[in-house]
């Protein structure tokens, strides 16, 4: 799709067009028949691209939910665009400042949009002259074109004289994959850095794996979770910036969901041996270097030092861990892992691990259970990890994950 097409797509025609696709079959299987009706009814270039963006709205409902249907995106926009959640959090938070927002690579402007909705004003810069007509149709599909706006421009060139705050979320992926070397984002994180300091207030989207060594001195390194999963950290600087070096944020839907920071009392967790309870931090946790926080917060101890499994005693539930009862201690052997679980009548398994060498999918295999299948009978989890060099195989019940309260930042 290039510029033109997506034009045509603002236009009548391509309201038609895209009210047309959206109630089509999508699916593999009837994409051909899809396309057939489509151009029979408008022109080869319009039904092409009304098509594409049905099945890039389908596609973004996993990060934007309803609105996914009245958006616009491209491939590479929706890719690497921030999660409704995410953005709507982080909106809160620029919220609280007086002036304008600054956005160095707005992308199909998800945060922008965001900010816009929560009521703060913002212009958003961006290279590519589609994806920035694409952010400003998304700003008008929502009615807050009167205060958000996008240029199109080289971020590394703006000037944000005059601004309140900077937002930016450099590249992290090109024609050859992801890239974790911040010198190495689109443009560098040094480069970034360097236009927020010109402002009161700043923050950066970065990758969830970033080091804590490049974590500039004074800034607040936030790593997002949503629904289990770590998806994203931010350097909040300036006024944005709280008074903790780190915290973990667990976003659930649409709330305000659950953070933990530092707590400055606190030395490294006890080493202890197995309990009835295994608990494993939120990868959010883990990466913000808070696995001694959350043991506090069960009253157990790491069964290893380098490997964050935490074994307790007592079931308390936190939204900072999954939470596993567990029926029974093995050191790991397959022979026997098998007749345990034959003798259990397990018929769906699942199989987790850290600190473990083993490979999960002939794992199962050998165990005699499909990739992702299921053969009737008892659940069971299996948790493999390691004591020192000694391997074990723990046979598990999953707890329910308490819901995450209210995020609050200190």
């Amino acid at each position: 799709m290039d510029l033109q097409g997506f034009r045509a797509l603002r236009t009548a025609a391509g309201d038609a067009a895209l009210a047309a696709a959206a109630d089509s079959d999508l699916s593999e299987s009837g994409l051909l028949a899809t396309a057939a009706r489509l151009r029979a009814r408008f022109p080869a270039d319009l039904a092409a691209a009304a098509l594409t963006q049905a099945r890039l709205r389908e596609r973004a409902r996993a990060k934007f939910g309803a609105d996914a249907a009245r958006m616009f995106f491209t491939p590479a926009g929706l890719e690497q665009s921030t999660r409704a959640p995410v953005a709507a959090h982080r909106a809160r938070r620029f919220a609280e400042l007086p002036g304008r927002v600054l956005e160095l690579g707005c992308g199909i402007g998800a945060d922008l949009l965001a900010r816009a909705r929560a009521g703060t004003p913002g212009t958003g810069v961006e290279r590519d002259e589609l994806t920035a007509e694409v952010a400003r149709a998304n700003l008008d599909a929502f009615g807050v074109a009167d205060l958000a706006d996008v240029v199109t421009g080289d971020a590394t060139h703006a000037d944000p004289a005059g601004y309140g705050a900077v937002f930016a979320d450099p590249g992290r992926r090109t024609a050859r994959g992801r890239v974790f070397d911040p010198r190495s984002y689109e443009p560098p994180l040094d480069v970034v850095l360097e236009l927020a300091g010109r402002v009161p207030a700043a923050c950066v989207k970065v990758a969830p794996g970033i080091p804590h060594d490049a974590v500039p001195a004074g800034a607040e390194a936030e790593w997002i979770s949503v629904g289990g999963d770590v998806k994203e950290a931010a350097l909040w600087l300036g006024a944005l910036a709280g008074p903790v070096a780190r915290r973990a944020t667990l976003l659930t839907g649409d709330g305000p969901g659950a953070t933990l920071v530092p707590d400055p009392g606190l030395g490294e967790p006890e080493i202890r041996d197995f309990g009835r309870y295994l608990y494993e931090p939120d990868g959010a946790v883990i990466r913000a270097g808070l696995v001694a926080e959350v043991a506090a917060l069960l009253g157990g101890g790491l069964v290893d030092p380098r490997i964050a499994y935490i074994a307790a005693d007592e079931p308390r539930g936190t939204p900072f861990a999954a939470g596993y009862e567990v029926e029974d201690v093995l050191p790991f052997s397959l022979k026997r892992l098998r007749a345990e679980l034959r003798r259990r009548g397990v018929g769906a398994l699942t199989v987790k691990k850290r600190g473990s060498a083993v490979d999960v999918d002939r794992l199962r295999r050998d165990l005699g259970f499909a990739r992702g299948g299921a053969k009737g009978g008892a659940a069971a989890t299996v948790v493999l990890t390691r004591v020192g060099d000694a391997p074990f195989a723990l046979i598990a019940r999953p707890l329910p994950r308490p819901a995450a309260g209210p995020a609050r930042t200190p």
